[in-house]
């Protein structure tokens, strides 16, 4: 965390989201499309895992060139997964 206390350290600048309106988002700094369906996608982005909820959701472009990715349709609700936390080798032992 900064001196602010905030977690801009560790979100890197070249990704962005910008939504239009819940019917348009373009995210920048995609690293893969892991899923995509009408009412959920799985985009991993250079910040984690962004998981993106709605209905009759169609993806609009994909240029892996520069990692930007178009979403069309009623967007619900943006949210990034949590990494997995990693135990240490006594933890794992215990279960």
């Amino acid at each position: 965390m900064d001196k602010t206390g905030t977690l801009a350290e560790y979100v890197p600048d070249a990704h962005q989201i910008v939504v239009e309106g819940q019917r348009h988002a373009r995210i920048t700094g995609v690293v893969d499309v892991e899923s995509f369906h009408e009412e959920e996608a799985a985009i991993l982005t250079e910040a984690g895992m962004l998981i993106l909820s709605g209905e009759q959701l169609k993806l609009t472009r994909l240029d892996p060139d520069s990692g930007q990715v178009i979403v069309d349709g009623r967007i619900l609700s943006l949210e990034y997964e949590q990494p997995a936390a990693k135990r240490s080798f006594f933890g794992r032992i215990r279960g």
